[in-house]
């Protein structure tokens, strides 16, 4: 009987085991892990579906059921050729085996940013199988030795053409139309220099006939010495002198960046992404040469005794646009003091996901908020944002969101007050850095709540909506001080 009972369980075992999660931790930081299932990853051509999970150290509430909850899994669908990800369904657990609650997520794919926790997962997913790895490196060696090859046949075939013209008598024209037609465009690196050899032998010899005035024009001659003819230059093109050394897709590959950028607005992806920031516009050179640029990672501050920031925010009706860039909102007089300098609120905005990080970590969302003092400095006040229960301030804006970019609104009776947004806890990060938008102008003073106020996962979608990705990539410290107050 008892070897019965073992010899079930031995043919049970596979089964179990074949069904049981491997999980795999991806990033660990204060706070949290991230892991993933190797079990479930299920390849689709250049799609693959994934589970992950987040393993929370302490508990957070759930905003719609109220139960505590410590670890989110994620059914996650990864494109690994466009680089986006899309959350199909998503699991609360109060622990490894009690579910609280689930959810299913309609939503479009989201671009997957260089250098984040979601960036780690993608890489993981969509590294090939060794196998696959070998047979790609095998197909490249072959086609290496062929293009080796075709290159040679080429060369041999061009050499035996240019020394045809030597031993033509004077007497006799060159028989042009026995020559093949594609024999007249060689190859680009390779035969350059092979025919401007053979056109310096061929042009002392005069034509037997008088050739039209346009062919025995000098332009002619420099077009002689290209393997192909350039195509003729745009009017308001710069003329270049021919350099014979660079080759003919070199040439064209100079004049390409002066007019690839014409007409691009900056944005956060496409051509006009943050890494071209710089070339849309000559007044966007800091964005691109600056030394003290933001957003950074917010890390080995110095811990010190800050001075409080006073701020004399009141109840106010507000202005609100989505102006293409962000959601953007406007209220009434408002200020902050600090240093024995005050700097009026401007406007605040919002970016997904945070733009800093802090000690590696970046957050769902984050407000910032424009002040500027009356000797022009700006100094941003930064409320980090992270997924908990909702929050009826953000909830009061996304509730007159614009119907159209650029078209503002402003409620007669809705007021907000933006003390309400603020974290109980008013300690923070300060250091000098830029604006994260062109023109990246520099002298800020950033002031970063150290603690986040959260806001609901529905709400952090109604902005996804809008923008799923509206943050600059995180820039150098490049050695400035960092405070932190204790």
């Amino acid at each position: 009987m008892r070897l019965l009972m073992i010899a079930s369980l031995l043919i049970a075992l596979p089964f179990g085991a074949a069904a049981a999660p491997a999980w795999q931790t991806i990033s660990s930081e204060p706070g949290k892990r991230i892991e993933l299932n190797r079990t479930s990853l299920k390849r689709e051509g250049t799609t693959v579906e994934a589970q992950g999970r987040v393993v929370l150290e302490k508990d957070l509430i759930d905003g719609r059921s109220g139960a505590p909850y410590r670890v989110i899994e994620a059914f996650t669908r990864y494109d690994c050729a466009t680089r986006s990800a899309n959350t199909i369904k998503r699991i609360f657990k109060r622990n490894e085996t009690d579910v609280v609650r689930e959810e299913n997520i309609k939503g479009s794919p989201l671009p997957v940013r260089t250098g984040t926790l979601d960036d780690k997962v993608l890489r993981e997913v969509c590294r090939p199988p060794k196998e696959g790895a070998a047979e790609i490196a095998q197909k490249a060696n072959e086609a290496a030795g062929q293009l080796k090859a075709a290159n040679e046949a080429l060369l041999k075939k061009e050499m035996a053409k240019t020394e045809k013209p030597a031993a033509m008598k004077a007497s006799e024209p060159p028989v042009l139309a026995e020559k093949p037609k594609e024999d007249s465009i060689p190859s680009i690196r390779p035969n350059l220099k092979i025919a401007m050899e053979s056109a310096k032998v061929a042009l002392p010899a005069p034509p037997p006939e008088p050739p039209p005035a346009k062919i025995a024009a000098p332009k002619a001659a420099t077009v002689v010495t290209h393997s192909k003819p350039r195509p003729a230059p745009k009017p308001k093109a710069p003329k270049r002198e021919i350099n014979h050394a660079e080759g003919y897709m070199l040439e064209l590959a100079h004049s390409e960046p002066a007019m690839q950028h014409a007409q691009i607005h900056w944005d956060y992806d496409g051509a006009g992404a943050p890494d071209n920031w710089a070339k849309l516009d000559q007044n966007n050179k800091l964005c691109a040469i600056g030394e003290r640029q933001s957003p950074i990672d917010i890390r080995d501050g110095i811990k010190v005794d800050l001075e409080p920031i006073k701020f004399n925010y009141r109840p106010s009706t507000f202005r609100i646009i989505d102006n293409g860039h962000t959601v953007q909102v406007e209220v009434g007089d408002s200020s902050i003091s600090l240093t024995g300098k005050t700097y009026e609120l401007v406007q605040f905005h919002f970016h997904r996901p945070s733009e800093e990080k802090v000690n590696g970590q970046r957050f769902d969302m984050v407000v910032h908020l424009v002040h500027k003092a009356d000797d022009g400095q700006l100094a941003v006040v930064a409320v980090l944002l992270e997924r908990g229960t909702e929050h009826p301030f953000i909830q009061a804006l996304w509730n007159n969101l614009p119907l159209e970019k650029n078209m503002p609104v402003a409620p007669p009776e809705a007021v907000i007050d933006l003390n309400t947004l603020l974290p109980a806890t008013r300690n923070y990060f300060t250091y000098m850095g830029s604006l994260t938008t062109p023109p990246c102008s520099e002298g800020v003073l950033w002031l970063v709540m150290k603690q986040p106020v959260q806001v609901s996962q529905d709400q952090v979608n109604i902005f996804s909506r809008l923008y799923k990705n509206n943050a600059r990539p995180i820039q150098r410290l490049g050695g400035r001080l960092i405070k932190e107050g204790r």
